[in-house]
């Protein structure tokens, strides 16, 4: 009977049976997932799920983010993937490295793990920066990495510098006494760089731009923009020119669009006026004033490709305020000057604490000092001119301040609870102007300074900084 069945249904093995071992990495057994990573003031890490936080609408209350104690806060969030590679730069200019992944996972109300227990830090060493880097190790040749300093210094290299850290870490950079590394990101030579500062003063220059000039039938190429350094001993060249007291807290990167002053101030009138219309936007937005003729020299088409190219800058304060800014607000200029204003920093508004570029299908996450914590949609903040104080992001408690704000990817995720409490808008949800509570400027009390002017360049009488000149070597 065993012989019949064996001759009607059998089959040869359709699997082979081998001596040998298993050849995959640990990696490719993880399970790829969303992550919310934490870094605490006191040095402490850890990675939750981002499904844990659930989307409000901005102006509550929020929910613990962070178990804090002895004065500890949440000092940065990002949003990133299993498999994502930090870069972890020190106080002291080291940079290291880590996988996501090995990152101690926790609960929201978890304190996390200290990050001198997962890196070799030396005594009185701390990290100041944590940049995420692409997961294709292959596309670093192609990108730069941008460094931003405290004290206004800028500085280039290229990623692939810091492609092979060892387990002890690599010279990043030399920082003078007192400087902190405020911002580290990758970079092309097509964007323009954001700095923003606590006064709430920013400057927006390209990365690069190469001018050509010819002298006695010799043409010559200087670089104007941020060039790329080969070593990794130099403090940079100056981006901004500071304010005594001042200092640098941003570092954006920005698309760069080729659009005149007098089409910046057209485009902005058009789509103030067209946004007004749509009942989306009440406040004005005039961006850096003009005259109405120029919205004549716009036509349709134009002002469809520069709609396609429009980015949005956020800027939120300590006290929990903030605002959307279209990008056509913030002109190029050259690097090293003082800058324009960003946002009004009153004494409802207290100093700025975070710039960077926003979609509307976006998330904002808000971390006080407290650790107190609040995730809510991008489209419910306001679009306003950057002379502007901005509306309610975050209602915080007495002596409580934001001290962190983190970019959150649209996930196709539901919005807000109905049941959240208020808007946040003051009274009637309009941005309140900054000529009811805030001091005139030099410029007139709501005026915004014509294109070009109220961009105090560096010394100089408004020229460029001659290639070499601002970089200060160690």
């Amino acid at each position: 009977e065993l012989t019949g069945g064996g001759g009607r249904c059998g089959r040869r093995r359709r699997t082979g049976v081998e001596e040998s071992e298993f050849e995959h990495g640990i990696e490719e057994l993880i399970k790829r997932e969303e992550l919310v990573v934490t870094v605490s003031h006191g040095g402490y890490t850890k990675r939750v799920p981002l499904t844990t936080f659930r989307a409000q609408a901005r102006g509550g209350k929020g929910r613990a983010g962070m178990s804090t104690r002895d004065e500890d806060f949440v000092g940065q969030v990002y949003v990133v993937s299993t498999h994502t590679p930090l870069l972890f730069f020190s106080t002291t200019g080291i940079a290291y490295t880590l996988k996501v992944y090995r990152l101690p996972l926790a609960t929201p109300q978890a304190r996390g793990k200290a990050l001198v227990n997962l890196l070799p830090l030396g005594d009185g060493e701390t990290i100041s920066t944590v940049m995420p880097a692409p997961e294709d190790a292959e596309s670093w040749g192609a990108l730069h990495v941008m460094f931003a300093t405290s004290d206004g210094k800028v500085r280039r290299n290229a990623l692939s510098d810091f492609a092979n850290v060892r387990i002890n870490g690599k010279i990043a950079m030399k920082l003078d006494g007192g400087t902190r590394l405020i911002g580290v990101m990758t970079c092309t030579a097509d964007q323009d760089v954001l700095l923003a500062t606590r006064g709430g003063k920013c400057i927006r220059f390209p990365v690069s731009r190469l001018v050509t000039k010819t002298r006695d039938g010799v043409e010559t190429t200087s670089e104007l923009g941020v060039r790329v350094f080969a070593g990794r001993d130099s403090v940079g060249v100056r981006g901004i020119k500071l304010a005594p007291g001042d200092e640098v807290i941003s570092l954006s990167l920005l698309r760069h669009v080729d659009a005149t002053p007098d089409e910046r101030v057209a485009y902005l009138r058009i789509a103030h006026a067209r946004r007004k219309a749509e009942g989306e936007e009440e406040i004005d937005d005039s961006g850096d004033g003009g005259t109405e003729s120029h919205a004549a020299d716009l036509d349709e088409a134009r002002i469809a490709e520069l709609a396609e190219r429009e980015e949005f800058i956020l800027a939120a304060t300590e006290n929990g305020f903030g605002k959307r800014t279209s990008a056509y607000d913030y002109r190029v200029t050259g690097r090293g000057g003082q800058g324009i204003v960003n946002i009004e920093t009153s004494e409802r508004n207290g100093n700025v604490v975070a710039t960077f570029p926003i979609s509307a299908q976006d998330q904002i996450m808000l971390v006080t000092d407290g650790g107190q914590l609040i995730r809510s949609p991008v489209h419910d903040v306001r679009i306003a001119s950057r002379r502007t104080q901005g509306v309610t992001l975050f209602k915080v408690s007495e002596g409580e301040r934001v001290v962190s704000v983190a970019w959150l990817p649209d996930m196709g995720e539901d919005e807000g609870d109905e049941g959240d409490e208020g808007n946040g808008d003051d009274g009637n949800g309009e941005a309140v102007p900054a000529d009811q509570t805030a001091p005139e400027s030099e410029t007139g009390a709501g005026e915004e300074p014509a294109p070009g002017e109220g961009d105090e360049p560096a010394p100089g009488a408004g020229e460029e900084p001659a290639p070499g000149e601002g970089d200060d070597h160690v």
